[in-house]
C-alpha cells in the first residue's frame, strides 16, 4: 500500500532538480548517503527542528510505492522510522509541490498531509 512521504526543500534546489527532472538531495541528503524524507506525522516535527525561521521552502510529496527498493524505512530520530532514499528522486514519483511558509507565530504553515 502506498503512501505519501514528504521532503523539505529549499525553492532554488528544487527548481534546479525541475530543471534536471531528477533530486539528488540537499547538502544533508548527500552528506549522509540518502535522501531524508518524512511520513505525515513526521514533518512538523522535521520543519521544528531542521527549518526552524527559514523562509523560501517547499514542500515535496511522494509516493513512496513509486521508489521501489531504493526506499528504507530505517529508525532515526527518537526511534521511528523514517523513510530514506537510496539514490535519486525520480520526479515522476511527486504527487505535488506546494510553498510552505511561516507563520506569524514562527512555525511553517503545513497544508493537511495524507495520512495525519
Amino acid at each position: 500500500m502506498s503512501q505519501l512521504i514528504y521532503k523539505i526543500v529549499p525553492e532554488p534546489l528544487w527548481r534546479e532538480a525541475e530543471r534536471n527532472r531528477r533530486f539528488t538531495g540537499a547538502p544533508i541528503d548527500v552528506a549522509d548517503g540518502f535522501i531524508h524524507f518524512s511520513t505525515a506525522g513526521q514533518a512538523r516535527e522535521t520543519a521544528a527542528k531542521h527549518f526552524a525561521g527559514q523562509t523560501g521552502l517547499l514542500l515535496v510529496a511522494v509516493d513512496d510505492a513509486r521508489l521501489g527498493d531504493a526506499l528504507k524505512y530505517e529508525v532515526s530520530r527518537g526511534g521511528a522510522l523514517f523513510p530514506h532514499l537510496y539514490g535519486p528522486l525520480d520526479l515522476n514519483a511527486v504527487v505535488w509541490v506546494q510553498p510552505l511558509p511561516l507563520g506569524t507565530d514562527g512555525r511553517h504553515q503545513f497544508p493537511t498531509l495524507e495520512a495525519e
